[in-house]
C-alpha cells in the first residue's frame, strides 16, 4: 500500500476545558474519497483546519505527502496550501464580486504573477463548466439559489487544480434535489480528475454515494473506519445507531438533551 498521503498520529486538540480528539489516528490514501462522520460538534471540521494549519494542534503530528505538517512555518503551510482545497459549509462566496470574480480569487491571490487575464479567465470557465454551470461569469451571488451557490464554490476550489480537495458539509442546507446533485458531482469529479477528497458530513446519503471508506469519530478518536460494505455490516452499537438514526442505546431524553 505504500506510505499513507494524508496521516494524523496521536493528535490531541482541545479548547479550553473542552476536549475535542483525544488520540486521534487516520490514514488517508492518495486518490481515495473517504467521509468522516460523527456526531455535531465532534471536531469534523476541526480535523479538516488541522491539517491545512489553521487550527495548531496540542499534541501529535500530522503528515502530508511525507512533510509534517505540524512543524512547518508559514512559508511551509502556503505551500501545502496551494495543494489543498477547501470547500467551507456555507460557500462563503464575496457578495460584492460577480461569480467569474469570485471563481478567479485564488487564482489572482496565488499566481497573479504567473497567469495572464486570459488564462485566468480559461480557468474560470472550465472550472464553472465542471460544476454544470457554465457561462454564468458576470452573475452574482445574490441571483443564485442555495445550489448553485455550494457549485460557484466548489468551481472556486477547483480553479486551483488542487491534489486534495476538503469538503465541510458539502449538502447542509440543500433540498434533496440538490443533495443529490452535489453528491453526483463529487462523485463525478473525484471520476475525472482523481483527487484525493476528505469529506466532513453527518448526512448518511452522501457518505454512502461518494465514499471509497468511511471513518467514525465518536469521543475524540476515531471508532471505525472501512469501506461503505463495512459499514452497511456493522454491528458496532454507536455506528448502528448513526447509520439508522437511532439514539443510542441507554441514554434517555435527559442525556441526550445535555449533551447536544
Amino acid at each position: 500500500m505504500g506510505e499513507p498521503f494524508i496521516k494524523f498520529e496521536h493528535v490531541y486538540k482541545r479548547f479550553g476545558q473542552k476536549g475535542i480528539y483525544y488520540d486521534l489516528n487516520l490514514e488517508i490514501r492518495r486518490g481515495e474519497t473517504i467521509t468522516v462522520m460523527g456526531p455535531s460538534g465532534c471536531g469534523k471540521s476541526v480535523m479538516l483546519k488541522m491539517l491545512i494549519g489553521l487550527i495548531p494542534v496540542d499534541e501529535g503530528r500530522i503528515f502530508f505527502d511525507g512533510d509534517e505538517i505540524t512543524k512547518m512555518n508559514d512559508q511551509g503551510l502556503c505551500g501545502v496550501r496551494r495543494r489543498i482545497a477547501y470547500l467551507f459549509q456555507g460557500a462563503a462566496l464575496f457578495d460584492s464580486q460577480s461569480v467569474g470574480e469570485n471563481v478567479a480569487y485564488g487564482l489572482a491571490e496565488q499566481f497573479y504573477d504567473r497567469m495572464s487575464p486570459d488564462e485566468i479567465a480559461a480557468r474560470v470557465a472550465q472550472a464553472l463548466a465542471l460544476v454544470g454551470l457554465p457561462g454564468i461569469e458576470m452573475m452574482r451571488p445574490s441571483d443564485l439559489s442555495g445550489g448553485m451557490k455550494k457549485r460557484v464554490a466548489l468551481a472556486r476550489t477547483l480553479a486551483l487544480q488542487p491534489e486534495v480537495l476538503l469538503y465541510d458539509e458539502p449538502t447542509t442546507g440543500l433540498d434533496p434535489i440538490n443533495t443529490a446533485r452535489i453528491n453526483y458531482l463529487i462523485s463525478a469529479i473525484q471520476d475525472a480528475l482523481h483527487l484525493t477528497s476528505v469529506v466532513v458530513t453527518h448526512d448518511m446519503g452522501t457518505a454512502f454515494s461518494v465514499s471509497d471508506r468511511l471513518a467514525m469519530i465518536s469521543k475524540g478518536r476515531i471508532l471505525a473506519v472501512g469501506s461503505t460494505d463495512e459499514f452497511r455490516a456493522t454491528t458496532e452499537p454507536f455506528v448502528r445507531d448513526f447509520i439508522d438514526g437511532r439514539a443510542p442505546h441507554g441514554e434517555d431524553v435527559a442525556t441526550l438533551l445535555a449533551n447536544s
